[in-house]
């Protein structure tokens, strides 16, 4: 298991453990309570706990060996299952809540025992920022120093980016459960209860659309990094064996990265030394990116030495 896969693995077993414990707490206290805001935010937790139970499938699943149908193996098969994951925030989270609030609207019922509901959404709070904790910790072993928003707009670890931002949706549609709860008590009105499900929905299905539309863009064939795309480019231009690269093309596949390269090479005593210079090429490059599995290296002539 690679370091990032490790990381990754490790951020969802956090989340699981935290939402698991999150969502039982939760239906006691909408029981107990009547709260719709507190239902919403149950719902929330046990769709969060589906979610990481996707995630850790399709981890499993990106490590099956290539074959004959897949001969460049499973590893983007973790993009498919992130979507899943942001398709359900989207829906069962977050249109769920909308749903319930419109209803408790239209429906109003006072709530029962108020103080469980708090000390239940105090809890969540606790535990849920124990999960976001566990989440940053090996975002920041990864990101190169980025801030967190930076490293989520060009992540291509699906996985870790989609535990990262349901912790976010999570704490935000906590801190907003516990004001409607607290509203509803001091006014007497349980529309602020109402009101706090909707607010909640919407941040989910907010939070989901950001997911869905970076995972998107790995579903659909994404580059490496940024930075990695000029490390790779700077190496092979510095090869003493390169004049200058032609085209770089590099595609992010789960973990792996399969890297295509068209470059004017310097005069060669031969074929053969031409073939061995290449070789030397391509075996530094996967030194200094193990992940780079794949490597189609292209000696070619600029159109302007035609």
């Amino acid at each position: 298991m690679s370091a990032n896969s490790e990381g990754s693995t490790k951020a969802i077993f956090y989340a699981l453990g935290a939402n698991g414990g999150i969502a039982l707490a939760k239906f006691g206290a909408a029981i107990f309570t009547s709260s719709g805001a507190m239902l919403a935010e149950a719902i929330h937790s046990t769709a969060d706990c589906i979610n990481q139970i996707f995630l850790l499938v399709g981890i499993k699943e990106a490590k099956r060996a290539p074959d004959a149908s897949h001969p460049m193996g499973y590893g983007r098969v973790v993009y498919f299952w992130a979507m899943m994951v942001a398709l359900l925030l989207f829906f069962l989270g977050g249109a769920f809540s909308v749903l319930e609030g419109v209803e408790r609207l239209k429906h109003p019922e006072p709530l029962k025992n108020p103080m469980v509901a708090l000390v239940v959404l105090g809890i969540s709070v606790a535990l849920e920022a124990f999960s976001l904790y566990g989440a940053m910790v090996e975002i920041r072993k990864i990101s190169g120093g980025k801030n967190f928003f930076h490293w989520f707009r060009e992540t291509r670890q699906s996985e870790l980016m989609v535990v990262a931002g349901e912790d976010i949706a999570a704490l935000a549609g906590l801190a907003v459960a516990f004001v409607a709860v607290v509203l509803s008590v001091v006014t007497g009105n349980p529309v602020w209860d109402a009101i706090g499900s909707i607010v909640v929905g919407i941040l989910l299905m907010a939070v989901a659309f950001f997911v869905i539309r970076e995972v998107k863009a790995m579903i659909t064939g994404e580059s490496a990094a940024p930075e990695v795309n000029e490390a790779i480019r700077a190496h092979i231009e510095n090869h003493p064996h390169v004049d200058h690269v032609i085209n770089l093309i590099t595609l992010q596949w789960g973990e792996q990265l399969m890297i295509a390269v068209q470059a004017k090479m310097r005069p060669q005593g031969s074929d053969q030394a031409l073939i061995a210079a290449i070789n030397e090429v391509e075996d530094g490059i996967q030194s200094n990116w193990p992940q780079a599995k794949w490597c189609f290296f292209e000696p070619d002539l600029d159109s302007t030495d035609d």
